[in-house]
């Protein structure tokens, strides 16, 4: 029997997920902005990656959550949730209205954000629906509304139960499987999380502070201990935290943690200057642009989550203080972004290190 799937927040994530499962047979419901639903309503979900371009048309679109739960011939069997996570808790607002309106029992529960804080947030929607939490690592951009580019096929993508048992982990990531990822399950969801947030730490905030791309801001040493330094933090966090770095994929967190904590920076310099060149070449990351095209930003539950971590068990975050408090303060001035441009001096400074 087939499911009956809400995408909840029609970005290159949930288009990706929403398109593939499309593509497997299963009952997909996209909500998106306006004009992307016109375009996939009139044209079709356009998927793109090194295999070729494939138009989806048997996806089901809505402008908002009642919409959708209003369309659906049944109840969602499950919701993965792809919005970014300063808009979480509208979704979840949204999505309790819409179940209370129309009588729908809760679906189980997916996300696949980035950042700490999104599955608990989850969890208050309903007290005993599932809650899963996932991770994927394939880059994916945005070409235009209803059309996507896989930038790296990998597909792979990790899954461990938040709230719930085993069996809900293994029926949503057979499902998953079905559609083409490559499915990896974890015993911890924290460590799961944490280890992604390791990832989108990597210049991630200095590139939104300094508008500059991450290749070019790891030329500068400083700007590199600097990221050093906010990884260190996050380590330290979640040793204190009892939370234990995992693989993810091809990226073996769990071997290089150690070597991240006590290698000499000049050997760390070196290997992340390759391993941003390897991981994001030209291309800018999150923060900055939303940073510099929506003046919103995900920073809180990223290296702000550190931040929050930190001061609940007692570790100190300098790094990552600076970096939260600089990225928030240009979202709500953007008068003082462009002092900001290219000032490694300044950020070196602010960070105290």
């Amino acid at each position: 029997m087939g499911w009956n799937i809400l995408i909840v927040g029609a970005g290159a994530i949930g288009c990706l997920v929403g398109g593939k499962l499309a593509q497997a047979g299963q009952q997909v419901t996209l909500v998106g902005r306006a004009a992307f639903v016109e375009q996939v309503r009139g044209q079709g979900l356009q998927l793109a990656d090194a295999q070729g371009s494939q138009r989806i048309r048997s996806l089901r679109v809505a402008a908002d959550l009642l919409e959708a739960y209003e369309r659906s011939p049944s109840a969602f069997d499950l919701a993965i949730f792809t919005v970014k996570c300063y808009d979480s808790a509208g979704a979840v607002d949204e999505l309790r209205q819409a179940l209370a309106a129309t009588g729908a029992p809760p679906p189980a529960l997916l996300s696949l954000q980035n950042g700490i804080g999104n599955e608990a947030l989850l969890g208050q929607l309903a007290p005993t629906a599932p809650v899963l939490a996932g991770s994927l690592t394939t880059p994916v951009s945005v070409v235009a509304p209803g059309s996507i580019r896989v930038d790296k096929p990998s597909y792979g993508l990790g899954l461990a139960v938040w709230r719930g048992n085993q069996a809900d982990a293994q029926a949503v990531g057979s499902l998953l499987a079905q559609a083409g990822f490559v499915v990896t399950s974890y015993a911890d969801a924290a460590a799961l999380k944490w280890t992604k947030l390791l990832m989108n730490l990597l210049g991630n905030a200095t590139s939104a502070i300094l508008d500059e791309p991450p290749q070019q801001i790891f030329a500068d040493r400083r700007m590199v201990d600097l990221e050093i330094a906010a990884w260190r933090e996050a380590l330290a966090v979640m040793r204190a935290s009892h939370i234990a770095p995992v693989n993810l994929e091809r990226y073996p967190f769990a071997r290089l943690a150690p070597l991240i904590r006590w290698t000499p920076k000049g050997l760390l310099r070196l290997f992340l200057r390759r391993q941003i060149g390897a991981a994001r070449g030209g291309k800018l990351p999150s923060l900055h642009l939303d940073l510099h095209h929506k003046s919103k930003s995900e920073v809180t539950w990223l290296n702000g989550a550190v931040v929050a971590a930190g001061q609940q068990m007692g570790v100190s975050t300098p790094a990552n203080a600076a970096l939260t408090s600089i990225v928030l303060r240009l979202c709500q001035h953007p008068e003082e972004r462009s002092s900001w441009r290219g000032a490694y001096a300044r950020l070196w400074e602010a960070a105290g290190l």
